[in-house]
């Protein structure tokens, strides 16, 4: 039994409200998580440099060339433990994350220790991009009309790199990006009469139509 095994619906916080529908749901490629967000090979490579410069100050000092690389590989645990807890972290994430794209809003679900899910109706989304990071893979971000914002550490690993003042929401790694984008694309195209309608009491009709208002973080 896991944490989120008590969903009424995997990657949702609660039920369906009567005509939204699921249109797709999906995680983060783990490998590629560990490479862009965890930065498992910037990690690896750094300690290779690391190593190759404490060998050859070594061999340059007058020690013997086997007993440099026996003293770098004494210290070559801490770099495997570094790498592999890097790389536990993003195979973490990748089987505790579920997005969802629904014909209303997207769903953020995601967090081992402290699960939450994020709800972003469209209503409150300006823009999306996608950045392609392989043949199939890459991030969709989420540009959010102001005021809305969500906190980059509440967020994280699941926000655009180094957007820290305006934080955008990010499905990251995504695999088949390009279709997945065209999904959200279509069903916020589809939304756009409803949200630009003029109703005759708007305060009443924003509280009550669903798929509007500002993002709130649910405990999973």
């Amino acid at each position: 039994m896991s944490e989120h095994d008590f969903e009424p619906i995997r990657g949702l916080p609660g039920d369906l409200p009567t005509g939204e529908i699921i249109l797709w749901q999906g995680a983060p490629s783990w490998i590629r998580l560990a490479q862009q967000a965890f930065h498992v090979r910037a990690v690896a490579a750094y300690f290779a440099l690391m190593f190759a410069w404490r060998a050859s100050t070594a061999v340059m000092g007058g020690e013997a060339p086997l007993r440099a690389v026996q003293s770098v590989l004494a210290v070559a645990p801490v770099a495997l433990a570094a790498v592999g807890i890097l790389t536990f972290l993003a195979w973490l994430n990748s089987r505790t994350t579920v997005y969802t794209i629904t014909n209303r809003r997207v769903v953020m679900r995601f967090g081992a220790a402290i699960p939450k899910a994020i709800n972003i109706p469209f209503g409150i989304i300006q823009s999306a991009s996608i950045k392609p990071m392989s043949k199939d893979g890459g991030d969709i971000a989420l540009t959010l009309k102001a005021p809305n914002k969500i906190a980059f550490l509440h967020l994280w690993p699941h926000a655009r790199p180094w957007r820290m003042a305006s934080p955008q929401p990010t499905l990251r790694a995504v695999s088949h990006a390009r279709s997945v984008a065209g999904i959200l694309a279509d069903a916020m195209a589809a939304q756009i009469p409803i949200e630009i309608a003029k109703p005759a009491d708007p305060d009443r009709a924003q509280s009550s139509a669903p798929g509007l208002g500002r993002p709130e973080t649910v405990p999973a």
